[in-house]
């Protein structure tokens, strides 16, 4: 397949010999799952409860559709959907048709969809009619895009049944974006089924659990670690939530006996937070794992003590690579490591300036579940990969015993705002375009309840733009949605380094210092 950089031949061999590698198509979780557990409960949102029969038939018939619309083997295929059954009918009706579904973002706009597209060669984009006021249709008619409309009651001739080589791409997912914009993650068949079924099988998902959806279901956090791939290896139930406030989230924990989700940070602390307030605080929460970004020690504690005793930290990327803490680690382990990786497989590098083995420097990784290459980006594989194959992630850490670590900061210019991934470039890049900017950088700044908060350092060549200004124009790139300015520091110039570099260290320890509280004397 073009653009897609595949697994070297020997470390293939050892993968399928030690058994990571089943064979098995993707679809086939959905598959086995209908087989085994058909009247079990597979998915639930607020209008819709679909068993795994149910879930299978309606996944067969999107298949005829897609295959009546002349959608095939190997065809790219942008899914857009919003957290909801459908979002589940529509992943495997494309994979069972042998399509590759791009997972997009439901914030995802004209300037990102744009790129994947024309990066995957896509047919196509399956997207909702509108949601939260946003007309997904006129974006896609604005891009040329053609819409494909998921419905699972079509009546027709079933599509015929291809089973993919397991060694070739299942799903292209998007990366978060370290320069510029989003780049494509091909996860093969053999690698992802891993990544979900040992995902559940560390995490001791049964079929007695309920999995919480509360993060956008096309992250691969909520999708495959274990997510609604893991859930389905065990025949559990995925409910698919849309709004992960405490209010609305604790009272769909109440009501389906949620037993297991994932979120970012600044969303578990404020879940903790709001136990103090919230009368339906949960209680059945067995798994709450925290994710996206590191968390902070007294966060971990206070999570434990108010949310559930079973926290679970969890560090990766969709990239491949996932660290998670134990069931029955020690509280300390649980509160300040970031965990251990999931494979006895997964072979890490921690390495200084120089590219030495260090005890505190850049993660590189390769193993059985993680890429060797970008789908279609050989500039971008030349600078994210080494020679012998390793990843190289970005994220500094410090390696502690017994294979865990701890994550102290990055080395990639980016911000992690709630759990996103927010690039600097591809800021700096949309700020730049309008004509009452002269410079820009984007940092991120310290935040109690976001973790980091995007910070736009600009000189302006007049007048300068207010703050809602600035994210108007934003919006009208086409920016995600997530690509907003929370704070905004007007320079008379941008300060650089020795070498005549915009020093970012600099601007954040001005802008700090700028919204410190003056102490009382």
């Amino acid at each position: 397949m073009h653009g897609f950089v595949a697994f070297p031949a020997e470390r293939a061999v050892a993968y399928r010999a030690a058994g990571y590698w089943q064979g098995r198509p993707l679809a086939s979780l959905l598959d086995d799952a209908a087989a085994r557990w058909p009247d079990r409960t597979a998915v639930i949102d607020a209008d819709t409860t679909l068993t795994y029969a149910e879930l299978d038939e309606a996944a067969e018939n999107t298949a005829a559709g897609l295959h009546r619309l002349g959608v095939g083997a190997g065809d790219r295929v942008l899914l857009q959907l919003p957290n909801g059954c459908s979002f589940a009918v529509a992943l495997f009706g494309l994979l069972r048709v042998g399509a590759i579904p791009v997972l997009c973002l439901p914030g995802h706009r004209a300037a990102e969809i744009g790129h994947l597209a024309a990066v995957s060669d896509a047919v196509g984009i399956v997207i909702p009619d509108a949601t939260a006021g946003f007309d997904y249709p006129a974006m896609a008619a604005e891009l040329g895009l053609r819409r494909i409309v998921i419905d699972d009651t079509a009546a027709g001739p079933a599509a015929p049944r291809l089973r993919p080589d397991p060694a070739t791409p299942a799903v292209l997912l998007v990366s978060g974006g370290t320069t510029g914009l989003p780049k494509l993650i091909p996860r093969t068949h053999n690698d992802y089924v891993y990544n979900a079924t040992a995902s559940a099988a560390l995490c001791e998902l049964t079929a007695d659990d309920v999995y919480l959806v509360a993060l956008p279901a096309a992250h691969n956090f909520p999708l495959a670690c274990p997510g609604l791939l893991g859930a389905m290896s065990v025949g559990a139930a995925t409910v698919f939530g849309t709004d992960p406030s405490p209010e609305a989230a604790f009272a769909t924990i109440a009501r389906h006996r949620v037993t297991v989700t994932a979120l970012v940070p600044a969303l578990a602390t404020l879940w903790a937070q709001a136990c103090d307030w919230e009368p339906q605080k949960p209680t059945t929460l067995r798994l709450l794992q925290v994710g996206g970004a590191k968390l902070a020690e007294g966060d971990a504690r206070r999570i434990r003590e108010v949310l559930t005793p079973g926290l679970q930290q969890v560090f990766g990327m969709a990239e491949g690579l996932l660290c998670y803490t134990r069931p029955g680690d020690t509280a300390e382990l649980l509160d300040t490591t970031q965990g251990r990786p999931l494979c006895a497989d997964d072979e890490v590098r921690v390495v200084d300036e120089d590219g030495a083995e260090a005890p505190e420097g850049e993660l590189l990784v390769r193993g059985p579940y993680t890429i060797n290459g970008y789908y279609n980006a050989p500039e971008a594989n030349e600078r994210s990969f080494s020679p012998d194959g390793f990843y190289r992630s970005g994220d500094r850490v410090r390696r502690l015993a017994g294979g865990y670590l701890e994550v102290t900061g990055r080395i990639k210019d980016v911000i992690v705002r709630g759990g996103e991934n927010i690039a600097a470039e591809e800021l700096e890049t949309h700020l730049l375009r309008h004509p009452a900017i002269r410079s820009a950088a984007a940092v991120g700044v310290a935040d109690q309840y976001l973790g980091e908060k995007v910070c736009a350092a600009v000189v302006f060549n007049g007048a300068p733009l207010t703050l809602t200004e600035l994210n108007r124009h934003l919006e009208e790139c086409g920016a995600a949605t997530h690509v907003r300015v929370d704070q905004l520091a007007t320079l008379p110039a941008l300060p650089t380094t020795a070498v005549g570099k915009i020093d970012k260290k600099a601007i954040v320890q001005q802008v700090s210092n700028a919204v410190r509280p003056t102490p009382a004397t």
